[in-house]
């Protein structure tokens, strides 16, 4: 009879093909989680990449909003300082044109002064001294005799006919006209002279056949 030892048991034998198999699955199997692990590391950086690119497009539009916005204050800036420009120089111009106004009841005494051979010494000095100092603040005198009548810049105050002029005429400046610029502080008043009623005038044929012979023709 044989004896069996008590507490030990047999193992079967292991191959040791099953040993290198099962090594081989372990070293494998990391591999296979960092396979499963890439696609997600992608994803995330994807998803970065989207939200970089909204935050981008989110800056350009802010950007461009507020670069309109500076566009236009400064076009309203601009077309603020021209107003308050413009605004300013008509201010002027009209308290020169109501101070000059003033003065123009002067400037008609010394005119006729002048035209009766008052204009003597002491007060020639001064007027004349007036005179250059309202023609540098902008005054300008208008107004002669011989030129056409024109309702914007004259005043008529007398009426007449007269044989040699050809349209309504200013024969006699009453009292002068002054303008500063464009602005006509006060027209200047007139005597005007139309032609005759009923007097034709020649036509240009006729006018230039004139100069052409020398005159008209004697009878």
């Amino acid at each position: 009879m044989t004896e069996e030892t008590p507490g030990f048991e047999e193992k079967p034998d292991v191959p040791s093909g099953a040993a290198s198999d099962d090594a081989v699955e372990a070293a494998e199997s990391p591999s296979a989680e960092e396979g499963a692990a890439a696609p997600a590391g992608d994803a995330n950086q994807t998803d970065q990449s989207v939200g970089l690119t909204a935050q981008l497009d989110q800056a350009r539009t802010a950007l461009a909003e507020r670069t309109a916005d500076l566009q236009r204050l400064q076009a309203e800036y601009q077309n603020y300082r021209r107003r308050v420009e413009r605004d300013r120089v008509a201010v002027k111009e009209v308290a020169i044109a109501n101070l000059l106004s003033e003065l123009l009841p002067v400037l008609d005494d010394i005119g006729r002064a002048r035209e009766h051979g008052e204009l003597v010494g002491g007060f020639k000095s001064v007027a004349e001294s007036l005179e250059t100092t309202v023609a540098k603040m902008g005054l300008q005198q208008f107004g002669k005799e011989g030129e056409p009548f024109d309702p914007t810049v004259h005043e008529a105050l007398m009426h007449s006919y007269a044989p040699d002029v050809t349209e309504t005429t200013c024969v006699a400046i009453l009292q002068p006209g002054y303008r500063i610029g464009e602005r006509t502080i006060r027209p200047a008043r007139v005597a005007v002279a139309e032609p005759q009623p009923g007097a034709a005038p020649a036509s240009k044929e006729e006018q230039s056949a004139d100069e052409e012979s020398g005159g008209p023709e004697e009878g």
